[in-house]
């Protein structure tokens, strides 16, 4: 199987820092094409308004703080792939279900590979947050490469 396009979701911590600079390293060593993946948080999902909203009332509540930073993730992104010759294309995407979101963005880009970070937050993280990259590891027909 030929690798010609790596789809890369970040959310600016560290780790996806780490992300991207494996991805561009490695999407330079097979010629491939990168596509960074950013779905911005809305304020509805902040813990201190757990509870006051329905996920119905909260759709559109995707605020240009969240939506910035977003942006500038990408911007940080696309500096680092172009700095080292890689192309680059941007996903921003405002959605509720980022496991699913993500595996229609590897199809539609027409993605080889999906790398992925996992934060480690242990068996209790997982159950109280869930796991990201273990539904997408579950539901994806790519292969997956998993940082850590």
């Amino acid at each position: 199987m030929q690798i010609k396009r790596i789809l890369v979701p970040v959310d600016g911590s560290e780790l996806s820092a780490r992300a991207m600079h494996a991805s561009v390293n490695l999407a330079g060593q097979l010629g491939a094409v990168i596509v960074g993946y950013v779905a911005p948080v809305s304020s509805s999902c902040e813990w201190s308004r757990i509870g006051r909203r329905s996920a119905e009332a909260a759709e559109d509540d995707f605020d240009e703080v969240s939506v910035g930073s977003a942006r500038l993730v990408l911007a940080q992104f696309e500096a680092v792939a172009c700095a080292a010759g890689v192309t680059f294309e941007s996903v921003l995407d405002e959605v509720r279900r980022i496991d699913k979101a993500i595996l229609v963005t590897a199809t539609r880009h027409r993605c080889d590979l999906i790398v992925m970070v996992a934060l480690g937050r242990g068996a209790f993280g997982e159950f109280l947050f869930g796991s990201q990259t273990k539904a997408i590891l579950a539901d994806s027909r790519l292969p997956l490469l998993v940082l850590h």
